[in-house]
């Protein structure tokens, strides 16, 4: 268990990390070398890729929160697989720049994707450390399996899509935000407020 006030710690270091990552994301935005709004407008790819990373991150931000209010104890584990999941992350503002500046290509899309699937599983080991030992007043049974099925068909999507991209990189693309959509709403129905 690290110390005293090291719960506080974790939340403040992952917020960092996050604030850090949609700063990175943001600095990587180029102007188009002309000044109209029809090269602004070609540049489509980049907004796009830039939408949807901006996006994903607010949404894995906001389900890591949701998590960690679970959290009684910081454990070493939970510090790992928190590092695990923020180390993947941290791959976004690469995979995003990769697929904007290849304007969609095949290769950057599934590495995206793979991308995705590494910050759901890392999610995944979160909600096993911090989720499975709840009391079941807390969390009720039927409120863990939706959760492991919504993060395991998730996590499957994701390769699936990785792989879809290597041939048809915008299906891939779009499996993906469907798949984020699906986390919008951290919390599964039924989950009451922790302690």
């Amino acid at each position: 268990m690290l110390p005293s006030g090291g719960l506080e710690r974790l939340n403040a270091f992952s917020d960092g990390v996050f604030a850090v990552l949609i700063t990175v994301l943001v600095l990587e935005l180029r102007p188009p070398e002309i000044p109209t709004f029809v090269a602004l407008l070609g540049l489509w790819p980049t907004w796009l890729s830039y939408g949807v990373s901006y996006l994903f991150i607010a949404i894995v931000w906001a389900n890591h929160h949701h998590l960690l209010r679970h959290a009684k104890e910081a454990s070493a584990r939970l510090m790992w697989y928190n590092f695990a999941h923020l180390f993947s992350v941290s791959l976004l503002p690469l995979a995003t720049a990769w697929m904007a500046v290849s304007e969609l290509s095949p290769q950057p899309v599934a590495f995206y994707a793979g991308v995705f699937f590494l910050v759901n599983l890392t999610y995944i080991f979160l909600i096993r450390e911090l989720i499975e030992p709840m009391p079941a007043d807390v969390i009720p049974p039927g409120v863990r399996k939706a959760m492991r099925l919504r993060s395991i068909a998730t996590l499957c999507l994701f390769g699936f899509a990785a792989l879809i991209a290597l041939r048809y990189p915008i299906a891939g693309l779009v499996i993906c935000c469907c798949c984020l959509a699906v986390y919008l709403r951290p919390e599964a129905p039924g989950t009451r407020k922790p302690g």
